[in-house]
């Protein structure tokens, strides 16, 4: 019934968010307040670590869409606070119709209403708006600055606009102003765009070079962890573009200023790509572009935006051996310069080139104990292409042996199946890391590999032949998980070691990992005939830690 009335269920909830956050979207129904349900929408505050925003974006061709203020949910995912005020609607869906009709009623009230109203009626309105606001006044007055054409207001607006020191309270702009900053940045295009609009292309030009320029300068003290700031920049680089297509400015200065602001670092917030104005630069304006990028580069070689600047151009040529050329000068130690070069020449049809090149790359990082991992994977599936699985097989266990990590053990466990000869290999792999292992050399995040290899392989025995005094909390807790049935004494040990060392940690995440332990442990109990045992146990427990409310609303879910 509830699906019928709001467009959704509980199982579109959990498909969106994930089992996890779903979870943990169910310990905060208690949390949302101020519901208020639109002709297509839902909002409502969640009280958490912060009070954050939700609005939910129901039927359509999705079904249901969130948007959250939290961190996770600006990354862009349905996050437990989505969840909540989803499940909160679904719990009130006998009310979601006539709550529509209210809105639908406000919403035609106000229409009518704005209607009616004479032209000085809605200038009055217009007026009392501006004078409260702030920004609409600010805004507006650009807008008709631009209309009548008044370039040295519009320029004060549009460099007032982007200037960040009033968002900047402590010296730079904290990640909570970066959304606000943006707005008028996104603001200051579209006023560029109107110049351009009103016939006005060539000062639109300069106005946003100057723009850009503030922007750059700038840039480098702004939290833009979301990238807002960028995306509105953008839109200011566009604008930029679109007025140079219509202005047609002198080929060889737009050129010079393009080179300048790729080679001087202002183009980090824009990201100009000097191709795009291709068609306005004309053979004389790349050219001149050319012979700017050669000169940075041999001014300095290693520099990253001359290489930049000279790679799109000579890209656009379609000259692969001067492609190659300059990516061959300033090779990455990870062979991920190797890579790029070998891609280059496989798209221009010679493969051969291409995997001279990639196996060069793994030669030349041999002794590196990182290298790209796509990289090997390239080669290695180039040799099974040719039946070469031989090949395969041996530049894997010199990768393995370099990295000495699961992932790497996986990889050659999965190309020696295919050439027929894992059990040698798993043999000589395991030697090695037993040889680490006794060296208390450890893995590169915790225990020893060899542990978790084993675990991987299944092979629990020699998992626990090799876990005393070595394995860390996260390779108990998987063998544990992986011997509850067979070994419910010994996998009960490390559970009740494991609640012990977790008791003190707080929030969600260590809630749920305490849940999980305990859950383990009453499987172990189970399995042994011992459920009163367990059952004095977790009463202690909940004694012990009987001031974590949320803790022991997420044992009363899972019956404990």
């Amino acid at each position: 019934m509830a699906r019928k009335v709001v467009g959704f269920g509980e199982d579109d909830l959990r498909a969106l968010a994930g089992a996890r956050s779903f979870e943990r979207g169910l310990g905060y129904l208690d949390a949302v307040s101020g519901l208020e349900v639109g002709e297509g929408s839902v909002s409502a505050v969640v009280h958490g670590t912060d009070v954050y925003e939700v609005e939910l974006t129901l039927g359509g061709d999705d079904g249901i869409s969130g948007w959250c203020d939290c961190p996770y949910g600006q990354e862009g995912n349905f996050c437990k606070h989505c969840v909540a005020v989803g499940l909160t609607v679904l719990r009130r869906a006998k009310t979601i119709p006539r709550q529509r009709a209210v809105a639908r009623a406000r919403s035609s009230g106000l229409e009518s209403w704005l209607s009616g109203l004479s032209r000085e009626q809605l200038l009055a309105l217009v007026r009392e708006q501006i004078a409260e606001d702030r920004g609409l006044r600010r805004r507006w007055e650009l807008r008709a600055a631009a209309a009548r054409s008044d370039i040295g207001v519009v320029r004060d607006r549009i460099i007032a606009l982007i200037d960040p020191r009033p968002f900047a309270r402590y010296g730079y702009v904290e990640y909570g102003d970066a959304a606000g900053y943006a707005r008028q940045v996104a603001e200051a295009a579209a006023a560029l765009r109107a110049v351009t609009a009103d016939g006005q292309a060539a000062q639109a030009v300069g106005l946003a070079e100057e723009a850009i320029r503030v922007l750059g300068e700038a840039y480098g003290e702004i939290d833009d962890s979301d990238g807002v700031v960028g995306q509105a920049a953008a839109a200011v680089a566009g604008a930029h573009l679109e007025a140079c297509r219509v202005a047609h400015p002198d080929p060889e200065r737009l050129a010079e200023w393009l080179a300048g602001t790729v080679l001087d670092g202002s183009n980090d917030v824009a990201d100009l790509d000097p191709l795009d104005y291709a068609d306005v630069l004309g053979q004389s304006g790349l050219a001149r572009m050319r012979q700017l990028a050669t000169e940075a580069l041999q001014h300095r070689p290693s520099g990253w935006a001359a290489r930049y600047l000279m790679e799109r151009l000579v890209k656009a040529e379609g000259d692969v051996d001067a492609l190659v050329a300059l990516h061959a000068r300033d090779l990455d130690p990870s062979g991920a310069t190797h890579l790029h070069i070998a891609e280059e020449l496989e798209a221009a049809g010679r493969s051969d080139e291409a995997l001279a090149w990639a196996e060069r790359g793994l030669r030349d990082c041999a002794a590196e104990t990182y290298i790209d991992g796509r990289l090997v994977d390239y080669v290695c599936a180039r040799y099974a292409t040719a039946g070469r699985a031989a090949d395969a097989v041996t530049v894997r266990r010199d990768r393995f042996r370099a990295e000495r990590s699961l992932a790497a053990y996986r990889q050659v466990r999965s190309a020696a199946r295919a050439a027929g000869s894992w059990d040698a290999e798993r043999v000589a792999a395991l030697t090695v890391l037993r040889e680490e292992a006794r060296q208390e050399r450890g893995g590169r995040y915790g225990g020893p590999v060899l542990i978790d290899v084993l675990l991987d392989d299944g092979d629990v025995d020699a998992a626990w032949r090799e876990a005393a005094d070595r394995a860390d909390d996260r390779q108990w807790e998987r063998l544990a998980d992986l011997s509850r049935e067979a070994r419910p004494g010994e996998a009960l040990g490390v559970y009740l070691r494991l609640v012990e060392r977790s008791k003190g940690p707080t929030g969600d995440r260590a809630y749920e990992r305490l849940t999980r332990l305990l859950l383990g442990a009453r499987d172990c109990h189970r399995a042994l005939g011992s459920e009163p045992v367990f059952a004095r146990y977790l009463a202690d427990l909940r004694t012990e830690l009987k001031r974590r409310r949320k803790l022991l609303g997420m044992l009363d879910r899972y019956g404990l």
